[in-house]
């Protein structure tokens, strides 16, 4: 599902609500979770999972191409860890 795709079926499912108020919505959610993130903070929503960050180290990569040794730098990636709620709702069916 894609941001545009979540905005219209949140519009869809609330008459009482203009899309363009829905859209502001779930962009200052979006961007409030990416600033945080951006500050080293944890993002938990209870049920559904926490966002957090984690570190990579600077290590030596392959070029899968030609086989040569490449440094690759340090970086800070974004880490989703799903709820108990949502992993059992996943696992229903299972």
């Amino acid at each position: 599902m894609t941001k545009s795709e979540l905005i219209q079926r949140l519009a869809e499912r609330n008459p009482h609500l203009y899309q363009r108020d829905v859209e502001l919505i779930v962009s200052a959610i979006f961007d409030e979770i990416s600033n945080a993130l951006a500050r080293g903070d944890r993002v938990e929503l209870r049920g559904f999972g926490a966002f957090s960050v984690k570190r990579r180290d600077a290590r030596i990569g392959r070029n899968p191409r030609t086989g040569d040794s490449v440094a690759v730098d340090e970086k800070i990636v974004p880490f989703f860890k799903t709820g108990k709620q949502l992993r059992e709702r996943l696992n229903q069916g299972a």
